[in-house]
């Protein structure tokens, strides 16, 4: 009696080292992934492939073009189908929409901005000048006690602005040729972006129709689920920020009118396009607009920063909330890390692609987690 109750202990500890030896296990495999992932990320930026990489992408970036126009107006074509209409139909009418809004925004805005841009160019100079007095001024206001020397901290800002202005000034042509090249290439890309996307639209649902008879069938079911809940998650939020960046620019280009900031369109821009960075975007886009305003006068500096905060109230107690809402559903700690890892390795564009590409990551992974229980076999008890 006494030797099988010994066997059943046994058993019963045996069956405790192997549960806790798999959970290492699981950890093990979950550690060397990241490891895996984190060696390759550092071996691409260390041997400089990411240039490489980078410029392949910009070769064939009309074809992202069209796979991202595909995918984000397929729904809308899907919705004309159901009601009747013929698949070619539907593209017509989404490409007439989106074709007209370029228009609209383009005859609304385009030649005001390219005369805006002109006299921010004209009156750089004077800006150069006054940044170089609004600088020493506060030197001065600051030195109350004159315990800085104020002459040689004079003739380091002076010299810096002057050789930053002069090296603006003769690198200006070859600035503006090369913005030229950028933006007719930009144009054409789009163009054959365009083009490219109306095909793929078109075959949007054989593309999709192909790609699953590519899946094997006991996966079938599990890759449907799981592309429907991506492509959900990044509609909602691709859809989210560019409504959001309109109403920042609009509202934005209104604020800094009023506040008579030179040339408000361009720099309500520049707030737009970087608030779609969070967190660090509205500050990044903020600065400049701060600075010539108060290079301006006093009073313009100041009502530019209030329309900035304005603004931000808005976006983070109206925009947000109502467009975006819970779309992402990530912690903002994860967001920071996530901007800070990715700007690391990717720059600006990392910051950009930062919090869609850990959203997906958070869906494949919980979307595995309630199929295989990863994270229940690793914590439990």
């Amino acid at each position: 009696m006494k030797k099988i109750k010994d066997k059943e202990i046994d058993y019963v500890s045996l069956n405790s080292i192997l549960s806790t030896g798999k959970k290492l296990m699981n950890i093990g495999y979950l550690m060397a992934i990241i490891c895996i992932i984190l060696l390759g990320t550092y071996l691409l930026k260390e041997w400089n492939l990411f240039k490489y990489i980078g410029e392949f992408f910009v070769v064939i970036s009309p074809i992202f073009i069209g796979i991202i126009i595909a995918w984000l107006f397929d729904p809308l074509v899907d919705w004309f189908q159901t009601k009747k209409l013929p698949r070619l139909v539907g593209c017509i009418i989404v490409y007439l929409l989106i074709l007209g809004g370029i228009f609209l925004i383009s005859y609304l805005f385009i030649p005001s901005l390219i005369s805006q841009v002109k006299d921010f160019v004209r009156v750089a100079p004077v800006i150069f000048e006054d940044i170089t007095d609004f600088a020493l001024n506060l030197v001065k206001t600051l030195d109350s006690g004159n315990l800085i020397k104020t002459a040689e901290i004079k003739s380091e800002i002076t010299s810096y602005v002057t050789n930053l202005g002069l090296s603006i000034g003769a690198d200006l042509p070859k600035y503006i040729l090369s913005a030229g090249k950028s933006i007719i290439s930009g144009g054409v890309n789009f163009v054959l972006g365009l083009m490219i996307g109306f095909y793929l639209l078109f075959d949007f649902d054989k593309v999709n129709s192909k790609l699953f008879s590519l899946i094997p069938k006991d996966w079938q079911e599990s890759y449907t689920e799981l592309t429907h809940r991506i492509n959900t998650s990044l509609r909602s939020y691709v859809t989210g920020v560019l409504m959001v960046m309109l109403l920042v620019f609009l509202t934005q280009s209104i604020g800094l009118t009023l506040a008579g900031l030179e040339a408000p369109i361009l720099f309500a821009l520049f707030c737009a396009v970087t608030d779609i960075i969070p967190y660090f975007g509205p500050y990044i886009g903020a600065i400049p607009a701060i600075i010539v305003g108060f290079t301006i006068s006093p009073v313009t500096g100041i009502c530019v920063v209030i329309s900035i905060l304005v603004v931000q109230m808005l976006e983070n107690n109206f925009y947000q909330p109502l467009i975006m809402g819970h779309t992402m559903e990530l912690h903002p700690v994860t967001i920071m890390l996530g901007l800070l890892i990715f700007g690391h390795f990717f720059g600006i564009l990392g910051m950009v692609i930062a919090t869609p590409a850990i959203a997906c990551l958070k869906v494949f992974f919980k979307f595995f987690n309630e199929k295989h229980g990863w994270i229940e076999k690793i914590t439990e008890n």
